[in-house]
């Protein structure tokens, strides 16, 4: 059975490239970052748990000049307990280093920075107070998920985003827990929630509440409610299709080759230069030649019946067919 990595080896676009980063939060990463942008807050972007690349390859789309975007995963390196390499081993198998950086290539013409160790190591690569923008996606373990919200709060300036990734999931219990332990106790304010999702900030969500109502309200493929629960505003999110598009998503450098054009009927040879001075005349339609046809089913059918038949009766059917073929063979002449 092939790998993921062995065939996906060029994407053409953002979503051959394997993994659970559906297209709702494609929209919301988008609708972030590119508020950041549109206010000028600066930062940098990182990224805990890569996976095959596919949501560090749309981080890395939004990076401006002076950026940097860090990407912290295992990548096949000797996790840092029993539990994690047992995590490891059954969900994370395939996942190499060398399939990352291949896919993120397909889009970028340089790779992130990549720090190739467990998600607690990031607090000594990465300064306090520089993100803007950071992704948790790495251990579902309650207690590496807890570090990582605590390494984002160090790390994120003021009003930058942390997103949670399966903070509802039925088989991540310890991710649910790690994130509504940091809303109740740790002062997170949630944002939104998808599906998969909790996007928050240390900041006041109010502001980027109400942008982000503004713009989902106007759009008839994206279901939006907003309920409350201990003191915070939730607003919820859901796709109302399947295929929902950001508005800028980053080119593929391998896209899929276009479908070849379907030649034009009696275009002639596609070399053919007219001499100046020269009228063309329409070429007339050439009779076509005849050519043997294989037999269609019906045709080997009744020629079996002949042949399975007496030979007496053979040869009357036979002279039969040939004397209806002569007669309406004197009919057509008698048209011409």
């Amino acid at each position: 059975m092939a790998t993921a990595q062995e065939t996906h080896k060029y994407p053409g676009e953002l979503n051959d490239v394997p993994g659970w980063f559906w297209p709702l939060d494609q929209v919301l990463f988008s609708w972030f970052l590119e508020r950041q942008e549109r206010l000028d807050t600066r930062g940098d972007l990182l990224e805990l748990g890569a996976y095959l690349g596919k949501s560090a390859i749309l981080l890395g789309h939004r990076l401006r000049d002076g950026e940097t975007l860090t990407v912290c995963d295992l990548f096949g390196a000797e996790p840092p307990d029993a539990a994690n390499r047992a995590e490891a081993a059954k969900s994370y198998s395939s996942l190499t280093r060398q399939a990352f950086e291949r896919n993120y290539l397909s889009f970028h013409e340089s790779l992130p920075t990549i720090v190739q160790a467990p998600s607690s190591a990031i607090v000594d690569e990465v300064r306090p107070g520089t993100c803007r923008f950071v992704h948790i996606d790495a251990s579902h373990l309650y207690e590496h998920v807890e570090g990582d919200i605590g390494a984002a709060k160090d790390l994120l300036g003021p009003g930058g985003i942390v997103v949670l990734d399966d903070f509802r999931s039925e088989h991540t219990p310890g991710v649910a827990v790690a994130a509504w332990e940091a809303v109740l106790n740790r002062g997170l304010r949630p944002v939104c929630l998808s599906s998969q999702k909790l996007y928050g900030t240390w900041g006041d969500p109010e502001p980027v509440q109400e942008e982000l109502l503004a713009t989902l309200r106007g759009r008839d493929d994206i279901a939006v409610t907003v309920e409350r629960a201990a003191g915070h505003r939730l607003v919820r999110t859901r796709a109302k299709v399947k295929r929902l598009r950001p508005p800028s998503l980053p080119s593929s450098r391998h896209p899929a080759p276009a479908p070849a054009p379907a030649s034009a009927p009696d275009a002639g040879p596609p070399d053919a230069t007219p001499v100046p001075g020269q009228t063309t005349q329409p070429r007339p339609p050439e009779r076509a030649a005849r050519t043997a046809r294989p037999a269609a089913p019906r045709d080997r059918t009744r020629r079996l019946a002949l042949d399975l038949l007496p030979p007496l009766v053979t040869r009357a059917v036979r002279r039969y067919r040939a004397q209806q073929r002569a007669k309406a063979g004197r009919a057509a002449q008698s048209r011409r």
